[in-house]
């Protein structure tokens, strides 16, 4: 068998556990894996000392891009991707402008991931009271799945769903075969928290974090699930915060009803002390919990309840950033490059998360569940998509080593464990010794036929 390239001496993570062989790859594909494949003029890379880890699928990202490229964009967002050991991503339907709700704005984000994305890329629909007659033609035109908001997204061009539009939605979903992805929180008790907290004056990261609290996710994850349930739709809870929410969501998958379960890096790697102290760059919605709370969310997480870890890298330039009103931030995370780092430093190293279960988590789970059988595992006949990470070593992130547009990722100054020396997708290097290839382009992913279950 003849190679393109051989990946020699590294120690692939797989779903069978740790395995030291090389991989052999022609075409984009692994085509062969072995304790020692033979060399000779075949072009190589010395993995010796690293690990091989399947190249991290981001189901979660807001690159925004076209309408508000500024805030981020394809190609310096799958820059950070790829220096964090990503090789695919899904992008959501909103913030660009106008938000992907039909089949031309569903083409114009594709043409722009085309021409600006260094990685493969699935995109999102968005469902909303505005679009549900226009499902049809984006499942036609390849989304990943539907995005649904039970809360006011901070956008008024993507408005929240009501219980009649999240039913109906799920029903169509459905029908088509796709799952659809919802942020859970009550538009009601947020909305309702807020007008007291701001009617009294409040402006601080403690009164905003006080306006959402993990009741207001638990009743909208209660009421999306229940909605899945009577209607058979492939339901996916995006960023749960709390472990309280995956609890919940996690025992109603044991009655039957066809649900995954998102959580992010902030939530496991922040407490709501770290927005006081750290500021805009640490609100989202929901917001950072308590240590408890956390220590529950790694709880659940350590017992596989919990089926993917995306980054909602969320990004937006600094004068949206910048207020003493705390209420006025833009609420969103930049985090698209540290999703591995997070899960191998307080997940693998802290913890004791086994690197298959990383490897789950970041690759091969947001794969199955959203239908593609070429990506997130090294296997044969499996696109060549992996990491080549160094466990020894140790690194502080500094915002010089940031890639994305506005570098106002949270975790700079952290400690971790576990550094991302190269990146290829399909084959070619896009990232590897600090250096990228901006000659590479991503292709659009489109799902297959069937929904799995979790």
């Amino acid at each position: 068998m003849e190679f393109e390239l051989v990946v020699r001496g590294g120690t692939l993570v797989t779903p069978a556990g740790s395995l030291h062989a090389d991989l052999g790859i022609a075409g984009g594909q692994i085509v062969q894996i072995a304790e020692e494949l033979p060399g000779g003029s075949v072009q190589t890379l010395d993995a010796s000392g690293l690990h091989v880890f399947p190249g991290v699928l981001d189901d979660h990202v807001h690159f925004n891009e076209p309408g508000r490229t500024h805030w981020e964009g394809f190609e310096t967002g799958t820059r950070a991707l790829a220096a964090g050991g990503a090789t695919s991503f899904f992008d959501m339907p909103l913030n660009s402008s106008p938000p992907v709700l039909d089949l031309a704005t569903f083409e114009a984000k594709r043409l722009a991931a085309e021409q600006h994305s260094l990685l493969d890329f699935g995109l999102w629909g968005g469902l909303t009271p505005l679009n549900l007659d226009r499902l049809d033609e984006l499942a036609a035109a390849g989304v990943i799945g539907f995005k649904a908001f039970m809360s006011h997204s901070g956008l008024d061009e993507f408005p929240a769903v009501d219980d009649a539009s999240l039913y109906e939605g799920l029903k169509t979903a459905k029908r088509l075969g796709l799952p659809l992805a919802t942020h859970a929180e009550s538009d009601g008790l947020t909305r309702h928290f807020t007008a007291q907290a701001r009617g009294a004056g409040g402006q601080s990261a403690r009164h905003y974090l006080q306006t959402r609290p993990v009741l207001a996710e638990l009743e909208a994850v209660q009421r999306a699930l229940l909605l899945a349930q009577d209607t058979g739709a492939a339901l996916h809870l995006v960023h749960l915060s709390s472990g309280a929410a995956v609890a919940l969501a996690f025992e109603a998958r044991q009655r039957g009803v066809d649900v995954s379960i998102e959580t992010c890096p902030h939530y496991l790697h922040f407490t709501d002390d770290d927005v006081e102290r750290v500021g805009a760059a640490l609100k989202c919605a929901p917001p950072l919990r308590s240590k408890d709370a956390q220590d529950q969310l790694w709880t659940e997480l350590l017992a596989g309840h919990i089926d993917i870890v995306g980054s909602d890298h969320s990004p937006a330039p600094p004068d949206r950033k910048t207020s003493e009103n705390f209420f006025a931030l833009w609420g969103g995370i930049s985090g698209a490059q540290s999703t591995l780092s997070v899960l191998l430093t307080d997940g693998h190293f802290r913890r004791g998360l086994p690197l298959e279960a990383v490897a789950a988590l970041s690759a091969l789970n947001p794969a199955r569940r959203f239908r593609l059988p070429q990506k997130g595992s090294l296997q044969v006949g499996l696109d060549a998509d992996f990491a080549l990470v160094d466990l020894g070593r140790e690194f502080v992130l500094e915002r010089e080593d940031l890639q994305d547009r506005w570098k106002q990722n949270p975790y700079v100054g952290g400690a971790f464990r576990g550094q991302v020396r190269a990146t290829y997708s399909r084959g070619r290097a896009v990232y590897q010794n600090g250096q990228f290839d901006d000659s590479v382009r991503g292709q659009l992913l489109r799902p297959a036929h069937a929904v799995p279950s979790p």
